[in-house]
């Protein structure tokens, strides 16, 4: 055009990135949130896993029948695991909070923190969340939208797979396969489970009030070869049955909450307080934006 149009004006937007441990954060707001924060709860706990050093074995991509706040629900509680999940419930200690664990789980759970506390500090990783039941995440008072820990398995599981053997080389530093699980989650579209040898991403995207997109990412070690290091067969139904699981859950809670004759029930105090904090968090990014403060922005995670 040689119409007087200035062109510098209407290139592509500029957006707001952040690395941290080898995953890229792109934050769509105009006005991103503090990332130091998720900086220091991420960095030691991740660097380990050696997402820098990382690649994509297998991209699945689901398009779930609900909304995505159904989605996030769900993903905040486990309530549902016993029931939904029996592969997952072998190997993670998720599904038995302190209050309602039988005798034999709590000292299933106690042996198992024994047994890494003083194993991981060795390898310069350590146990974070210690007890029964999903580790408290966001806090919306303290203007908290990430989190990482890392839990224990259950005796006899190395990795999240459907036998507890190792699908996969050793990610990252680790040296022994005994390293348990490191989670990382960041509102409102982000989650990960890394087991020594493998880790699995979600990503969810909102596609319209009754329909999520969830961008799955199965990685390995970047040296790893598909055939000779490890085969997706054995690779992906651990995780491939769990997110199935729950987004036919989530299809199901739509239909519920569509209904006419629908009304909130009362939230578990043992075993959905973090739904409640999921909730608080969303009204309190609604009322920013009603009265024009800045919500935590979508945010988006590819690795480097």
């Amino acid at each position: 055009m040689h119409d007087g149009v200035d062109k510098s004006k209407l290139g592509l937007r500029a957006l707001h990135t952040e690395v941290c441990a080898g995953l890229i954060y792109v934050s769509l707001g105009q006005t991103p949130p503090a990332f130091a924060p998720l900086r220091e709860a991420f960095e030691s706990a991740a660097l380990p896993q050696g997402f820098d050093r990382a690649k994509i074995a297998k991209v699945i991509d689901y398009g779930v029948e609900s909304n995505w706040k159904i989605v996030w629900e769900n993903n905040r509680e486990c309530y549902h695991c016993t029931r939904c999940h029996p592969q997952y419930v072998k190997a993670n200690f998720d599904v038995y909070d302190e209050a309602s664990a039988s005798e034999a789980v709590r000292a299933a759970m106690t042996t198992a923190v024994a047994r890494t506390q003083l194993k991981w500090a060795a390898q310069g990783i350590a146990i974070t969340h210690q007890r029964g039941g999903l580790a408290p995440f966001p806090d919306p008072d303290r203007g908290i939208w990430y989190a990482a820990d890392r839990t224990a398995l259950v005796d006899g599981w190395d990795t999240e797979s459907m036998d507890g053997r190792r699908v996969a080389p050793l990610m990252g530093d680790y040296q022994d396969a005994d390293v348990g699980v490191l989670r990382l989650r960041s509102m409102p579209n982000f989650w990960v489970h890394a087991s020594c040898d493998h880790a699995v991403a979600a990503r969810l995207l909102p596609a319209g009030p009754r329909t999520t997109r969830v961008r799955a990412y199965w990685l390995v070690h970047a040296d790893a070869r598909e055939g000779d290091d490890y085969t997706l067969d054995k690779l992906l139904p651990f995780w491939n049955l769990t997110n199935e699981q729950d987004w036919d859950i989530c299809k199901w809670q739509q239909k519920g909450v569509d209904s006419i004759g629908y009304a909130p029930g009362p939230l578990s105090q043992h075993k959905e307080y973090n739904v409640d904090a999921f909730i608080r968090w969303y009204l309190q990014q609604m009322q920013a934006g009603e009265s024009g403060g800045a919500r935590a922005p979508l945010t988006r995670v590819a690795w480097l």
